[in-house]
């Protein structure tokens, strides 16, 4: 076939991190456990074909807790976290939670609150409107300001004398949250910040994997959905480095266009996705005569999260 690439270079790591994996199980053991329907407030991770599934299952996607949930339903919070507010108003509806929240989001939630209770405005480097920010802006409310760019840095009003803390979003580009982080410092030397990066390990991984794979490749492919904060991550530092990126939900989405001239190309997958449209993407180019598939390994990955007790008690059960 035409646009045919000679080599398949995939990523490693790549894919579900523990938080996605720890999050999705929760809501499959909710749903073995309880019986259908589980709701579910927002998406459980930002994965379309991993939300079509649960739903196939019997999870009910909601945006908010409202009404068209019965009182005493069982409800997941997703892997981004929620505010302490949205704790409160499942409490008051009666609902059975189960709080999915990846604890390196929980991890941030407490540092913001500590700070807060200290004392400190905390700026928060992150993404406006992503769900995890407003649950982590939810736990300080009034102590909590948010930073996007060196720009919005550059916009703060504050003196020498204030007491000011630093926590950032788990998913941000690594390159490009050291340079706003960098500029926070020069302009405020005295803020403070966690002993340990907030951004997490699967992040900086996979950028770590994919800027190694980007030197190799004519052309890299993320697979991840649009809404994916830590997919979309993946492609800009591709692009950042000049190779030719694209996210796509699936091999469906390929466009015969990106593979003219291309010899080379690399997959990789965001930290929501799963393992099976790699290998999907991985039959659609040997389908086109593709041979040659190699790994590429930047780093080893061991790290696992306990189940909520919820269901980690249904587990033992089994």
């Amino acid at each position: 076939m035409p646009n045919t690439p000679k080599t398949l270079l995939l990523a490693a790591p790549r894919g579900y991190c523990a938080g996605v994996d720890r999050a999705v199980v929760t809501v499959e053991r909710a749903l073995a456990e309880h019986g259908a329907p589980v709701y579910v407030r927002k998406e459980i991770v930002h994965n379309k074909h991993v939300v079509e599934q649960l739903r196939a299952s019997g999870a009910i996607f909601v945006d908010e807790l409202s009404d068209e949930i019965p009182a005493g339903a069982v409800t997941v919070f997703s892997a981004h976290g929620v505010s302490p507010a949205v704790h409160e108003d499942a409490k008051a509806r009666g609902l059975e939670t189960i709080d999915a929240t990846c604890p390196l989001v929980t991890k941030v939630h407490i540092e913001a609150k500590r700070f807060a209770e200290d004392g400190y405005t905390v700026i928060l480097v992150g993404h406006a409107g992503h769900e995890e920010v407003e649950g982590t802006m939810g736990e300080a409310p009034n102590s909590v300001v948010l930073v996007e760019t060196e720009e919005d840095v550059d916009k703060l009003e504050f003196t020498e004398g204030d007491k000011l803390a630093l926590v950032t979003q788990t998913t941000l580009s690594v390159d490009e949250t050291s340079v706003i982080i960098a500029r926070l410092k020069g302009r405020f030397p005295q803020i403070v910040s966690p002993k340990l990066d907030d951004i997490c390990y699967a992040t900086t991984n996979r950028q770590l994997a994919v800027k190694n794979l980007a030197n190799k490749c004519d052309l890299v492919l993320v697979i991840g959905s649009a809404n994916s904060s830590n997919s979309n991550r993946l492609v800009d530092v591709t692009r950042e480095l000049g190779t030719d990126a694209y996210l796509i939900d699936n091999e469906g989405e390929v466009q015969e266009e990106w593979l003219v001239g291309k010899e080379t190309v690399g997959i990789t997958s965001g930290a929501s996705a799963p393992e099976e449209l790699v290998q999907r993407l991985v039959e659609f180019f040997r389908a086109r005569g593709t041979e040659e598939v190699r790994e590429v390994t930047v780093i080893e990955e061991n790290v696992r999260f306990m189940l909520p007790k919820a269901v980690r008690d249904t587990v033992i059960a089994d």
